[in-house]
């Protein structure tokens, strides 16, 4: 079987969702949606190595290399039944549970990965909306990204240079309100724009950076809606 069919079959086996699979999936780490679940069982996408690893834990598949490639390894454990193969489990687990064999020469650090939504729509680019959509990939992000951040776009265009500039990813914090100052991503009149946001006097502005571009001024009859905040 491919991958999908055997993850499917697993899934099911364990009498579990596709959501719920999603769920338990956050609790080794990898934040994905039943959606991205969905991809990897039709075939459509595949998880990459650290999805795959805690696919594995999550449905209980100890023997990856025999399930997936469907071929024994040459080693005595691959010759027991099943019975025989939950004994040494057990062993193993006996043993590493007495402290008196465990190599702590191989212990290292885990540093823990966060996966994030990167929506396929640039902002400054056509409609924008990026928390209604199922267009987006999840990625791996380190410790540059802010513990902050729900998402990331892509800046389209200049007008936001010399912060940001063209197709670079901006990492946004996902809340309804802005405060005067802040660089958000908003939604105004059905197209998404990257802009600093500007309350005075003669009412609310969404700024550029780039001098060149004149502000856009809202008026009473304008749709404006709040995506979040710029974090990073």
């Amino acid at each position: 079987m491919k991958i999908g069919e055997i993850i499917a079959k697993s899934r099911e086996e364990n009498n579990i969702s596709q959501k719920e699979l999603a769920s338990l999936l956050s609790l080794e780490g990898v934040q994905v949606t039943n959606q991205a679940v969905s991809k990897w069982e039709n075939g459509s996408t595949l998880p990459n190595a650290v999805q795959f690893l805690a696919l594995c834990k999550t449905l209980a598949i100890t023997d990856i290399y025999g399930t997936f490639i469907g071929k024994q390894r040459k080693t005595p454990f691959d010759t027991l039944n099943h019975e025989g193969k939950k004994k040494v489990e057990e062993y193993i687990d006996l043993l590493l549970r007495s402290g008196l064999y465990t190599d702590y020469s191989t212990e290292s650090k885990i540093i823990p990965l966060r996966v994030l939504p990167l929506y396929h729509i640039s902002v400054s680019a056509g409609t924008g909306q990026f928390l209604d959509s199922d267009h987006y990939d999840m990625i791996e992000v380190g410790e540059e990204v802010p513990v902050s951040a729900n998402f990331g776009v892509r800046i389209s265009g200049d007008s936001m240079q010399p912060r940001f500039i063209d197709g670079q990813i901006v990492w946004v914090q996902q809340q309804q309100t802005i405060q005067n100052g802040e660089i958000g991503i908003f939604l105004y009149n059905g197209d998404a724009y990257c802009k600093k946001f500007e309350c005075g006097t003669d009412g609310i502005s969404l700024i550029s950076l780039n001098k060149t571009y004149e502000p856009i001024h809202i008026g009473e009859s304008d749709e404006l809606r709040v995506f979040g905040k710029v974090v990073g």
